[in-house]
């Protein structure tokens, strides 16, 4: 079943590269007993692998809408361990992030578990090891050589973005493109194809495809760019370009609450066009939609409303991850 079970292998290849990931989430432990394990949930980011995982729950539902069909029960343990994959990949990326950043989180991060030393730094090699070959392993054997072969360059991707002497993260544009090629393209359209290929149904692109994969991508880029709002301070200290430093927090989040307000609007295209719209419930879409947007720009006029503090801005990254997932909340219903 190695067509069958694309969904699982691209979601992996798709979280591998997904370093970049939500707001701050700062969570201290509770007792020493469980320190350890705590530790090593806080060193996996598990909110960095949710738009994934929700993402490519939505496509599924929306393919399955579309062709009446519904999966082969008997590929679960398979899928389940194509899970295990994806959580494998986001683990590595994120873990090697960590490691290569710890001068930068121990100011703008500092609850991190590498940066608050709860695990060392050769700790978190020996975790990323292991996770890279266990998540490549399963990749290969599972699904063959080009599943394989994508899972390994999801981690590629992932790499050279944290990692000297390329390091993309400190170019603003080549960190933003990395963010969208994976998150709007890679996932959407490859567990687009994986789960037509599980059902058994010819590839052929929907309209409704197209416009998330178009949506997602424009949000990936600004995800790509705010990610870095509530680390202005560490990036200029260890000398990191990012939009935010050069332009300031003010004038970053008001483009990106324009480039999303616009991104909202086009779905009028995708409604009321003459070719599109009967592929779509305009009564779902337009005033789910417009709502969203509304929170968008409350969401702006709060921060500036506080002066760009820093609880304020980490509630304004929040709020466009919580949008961007409210999307795919939507996807299947539109």
């Amino acid at each position: 079943p190695r067509p069958a079970l694309r969904l699982a292998a691209a979601s992996a290849a798709a979280a591998a590269a997904n370093s970049a990931g939500a707001g701050a989430e700062a969570v201290a432990p509770k007792k020493e007993a469980v320190g350890g394990l705590q530790a090593f949930w806080k060193f996996l980011r598990p909110h960095t692998i949710r738009g994934t995982i929700l993402g490519s729950s939505a496509m599924v539902a929306r393919v399955v809408l579309e062709t009446g069909k519904t999966p082969d029960w008997t590929l679960l343990p398979t899928a389940a361990l194509g899970v295990l994959a994806l959580l494998c990949g986001n683990g590595y990326i994120v873990g090697i992030n960590q490691i290569y950043d710890v001068s930068i989180d121990v100011i703008n991060k500092p609850y991190l578990p590498v940066a608050a030393k709860e695990l060392t730094v050769g700790q978190a090699w020996v975790l990323i090891v292991v996770m890279a070959v266990g998540g490549v392993g399963l990749a290969y054997s599972l699904f063959g050589p080009l599943i394989g072969s994508l899972y390994a360059f999801g981690l590629f991707l992932g790499t050279i973005y944290s990692v000297p002497p390329l390091r993309l993260k400190q170019s603003a544009i080549a960190a933003a493109l990395i963010i969208a090629t994976v998150r709007g393209l890679l996932l959407n359209f490859g567990v687009y194809y994986a789960t037509r290929s599980m059902l058994r149904v010819p590839f052929t692109l929907s309209y409704p495809t197209a416009f998330i994969t178009c949506f997602c991508t424009v949000f990936a880029l600004v995800i790509a760019v705010t990610k870095d709002l509530p680390d202005v301070q560490g990036d200029r200290d260890n000398s990191i370009d990012t939009f935010a430093t050069r332009f300031g927090v003010e004038k970053v989040a008001t483009a990106a609450t324009c480039v999303l307000a616009a991104n909202y609007a086009q779905t009028l295209f995708w409604a009321l066009n003459g070719t599109t719209g009967p592929f779509f419930r305009a009564s779902v879409l337009l005033p789910s939609h417009g709502i969203l947007a509304l929170m968008l720009v409350r969401g702006l006029f709060r921060l500036r409303k506080a002066q760009c503090s820093m609880d304020a801005i980490q509630a304004f990254y929040r709020l466009i991850w919580l949008l961007f997932y409210s999307e795919y909340f939507l996807f299947p219903l539109i």
